[in-house]
């Protein structure tokens, strides 16, 4: 398959992916329990007439196809609707959540995935040493351990018991700090938060990492460059390493996109305002346009994120273009 029609059939899934996404989105929020008219009035006593007002305002008296054609163009518009919670629009709900979010996921990422392929790497290479047993245990035990009750030992331990870090928030209230003095305030406030992200990403990343290189390891191609009289350092950097980070990679990917929603439990134990905690706000109320934004904006970037990985993993792969 040429490099023009693999990326053509890739990206006409992710597509096709995302309309059954739009669809799912429009009817799922459709079919929960609760009378929308009634949430936004917040009174479970409504009468039958303001009832009716509030759907003819907010377009719920239309029959369920014309409300579906509405529903898709204002949503390529851009337009998500008017929050139920927050008296707003979605997007503007939305859009100061992104950063914090961005801010946690990537600082977790880079952190987990470095730690994890290096724990990786030289477990797999030190196979049976003390150091592979004890970080093949640990990795176990960060990949099997819930990320809301690690936050919630972290923040026993070191906010409410040793007082070293402050319990929830992104930015002491009050404080007016600026420049420096603000960065180091947030990065006070993320540091929990991060920590609880990264060890439970990097036991998943050290794992893979472990077993890939292990596989690698007993190919024909590791024994004849040994056989050569090549030093095991450059076997493993050179022929070892490139070939075992290609699941890895596809991994690192994919997570990319998961750990957006994936971060909600995270966000909500420290009160860390972005995305992951907008959403167990908007699940409480409920707030049925807030979470078909989120559900839409999680599910873009899990696909986003998807198609990436295949692009990248056929690049470094022929043989995936040309199955």
């Amino acid at each position: 398959m040429g490099v023009r029609r693999y990326l053509f059939s890739k990206t006409a899934s992710a597509l096709l992916t995302l309309a059954f996404i739009l669809v799912f989105n429009f009817l799922l929020f459709r079919v929960l329990p609760g009378n929308p008219a009634q949430i936004l009035a917040r009174n479970k006593l409504l009468p039958k007439e303001a009832i009716e007002e509030v759907e003819r305002d907010f377009g719920l008296d239309k029959a369920l196809p014309a409300q579906f054609v509405s529903y898709v163009r204002t949503t390529f518009q851009g337009n998500f609707g008017i929050s139920y919670t927050f008296r707003e629009p979605v997007s503007e709900v939305i859009a100061p959540r992104i950063w914090p979010t961005m801010l946690l996921v990537g600082v977790a990422t880079l952190l987990s995935t470095i730690i994890g392929l290096l724990i990786g790497i030289y477990g797999a290479w030190r196979r049976g040493t003390a150091f592979d047993l004890g970080s093949l245990g640990f990795s176990l035990v960060m990949y099997a351990m819930p990320e809301f009750w690690l936050g919630i030992l972290l923040l026993l331990a070191f906010a409410a018991g040793l007082g070293i870090f402050p319990t929830g928030g992104i930015e002491t209230p009050g404080a007016g700090f600026v420049g420096f003095e603000h960065i180091v305030d947030v990065g006070n406030h993320l540091f929990l938060p991060a920590l609880t992200l990264t060890l439970g990403l990097l036991g998943e990343y050290a794992l893979i990492m472990r077993s890939s290189l292990l596989d690698i390891m007993g190919e024909d191609y590791i024994g004849t460059a040994r056989a050569k009289g090549l030093r095991d350092a450059l076997v493993l950097r050179r022929h070892a390493v490139p070939n075992a980070l290609l699941p890895t990679v596809t991994l690192i990917a994919l997570n990319l996109g998961f750990i957006v929603s994936g971060a909600i439990t995270v966000e909500t134990v420290y009160s860390w305002p972005g995305l992951g905690l907008l959403s167990f706000e908007a699940l409480r109320a409920p707030d049925y346009p807030l979470l078909q934004a989120l559900f839409l904006l999680f599910s873009g970037a899990v696909i986003l994120a998807n198609l990436i990985a295949d692009i990248i993993y056929g690049y470094l792969d022929p043989r995936v273009r040309a199955a």
